[in-house]
């Protein structure tokens, strides 16, 4: 299960130059802001430039309107001299038991399509039996833990030989992790993106996501078995989270899209647990 870390103090920055980064980030004007948050464009102008020491409350406020994660929320208010007020626990909480519960009740009513719960980073955390279907094949060093659901995907010893549209799909991966770390600023993001992008991949890759005639998604079609899997996925998240933990947790649900994927996945041996 997954371990998580205390949270680092902001290295010193100004809580005023964090928020005006977050907000430059967001492409969004202090006046937009300031309405926003219901303050006077003077008073945002002077947090940014530390002319003025924001109150807990208002940094809480403003990360609230610029959507920062509650992770960044508690560095933004240790750079303002205060404590974190979002804790970061462990899945093997206590507390978290009824959390476990039914995440797992989620993974094992999906089977025996795959499903898997990922972290921030793209870690594997959990899986149901599915899963082994889109792992056949994989590099053994790559599925030790942490096991990275994108470098398995998309490095040449993992899925990528396995993958018919390989170029669309590590288009559509790319892209996906290029969103996000333009949201979180995160740099082991940035460097996994990186990573990724140095990958060989014999087949064109999109810049753009364009569809064709009857398209109304991307799919992952794997060959498995001697025969092309074809999937769709989703992605949930919990809903009101106030537990760093449980807000940067993701389940991925893939789902058959075309009815042979469904007969030849109903119809295979039950599978293991993919992860624990």
């Amino acid at each position: 299960m997954l371990r998580v870390n205390t949270v680092a103090p902001a290295r010193g920055r100004p809580v005023g130059e964090l928020l005006r980064e977050w907000r430059d980030r967001r492409r969004i004007s202090q006046l937009d802001l300031a309405i926003s948050a219901g303050i006077s464009t003077r008073h945002l102008s002077f947090v940014e430039t530390g002319r003025a020491a924001p109150s807990r409350e208002m940094v809480l406020r403003l990360g609230d309107h610029l959507d920062v994660p509650l992770r960044e929320r508690n560095q933004l208010l240790l750079a303002a001299g205060f404590a974190p007020v979002y804790a970061e626990s462990s899945l093997d909480d206590p507390d978290l038991a009824v959390v476990r519960q039914a995440v797992r009740l989620l993974l094992t009513g999906h089977e025996p399509f795959p499903a898997a719960v990922i972290d921030r980073r793209w870690n594997l955390i959990d899986g149901n039996a599915g899963v082994a279907a889109l792992l056949e094949g994989v590099a053994p060093g790559l599925l030790e833990p942490p096991v990275n659901v994108l470098r398995v995907t998309l490095h040449p010893d993992g899925m990528a030989s396995s993958i018919v549209n390989l170029g669309e799909w590590r288009a559509h991966l790319l892209g996906r992790l290029r969103r996000e770390v333009a949201a979180t600023a995160d740099p082991e993001l940035a460097a996994l993106l990186e990573e990724l992008r140095g990958y060989p991949c014999a087949q064109a890759v999109p810049e753009i996501e364009i569809p064709g005639p009857g398209d109304f998604l991307v799919p992952l079609r794997i060959r498995h078995g001697g025969a092309e899997l074809s999937f769709f996925s989703t992605v949930a998240t919990f809903g009101t989270p106030l537990d760093v933990t449980l807000a940067e947790l993701s389940i991925e649900s893939f789902y058959p899209a075309d009815p042979a994927t469904a007969d030849a996945l109903r119809n295979a041996r039950p599978a293991s647990r993919a992860a624990s």
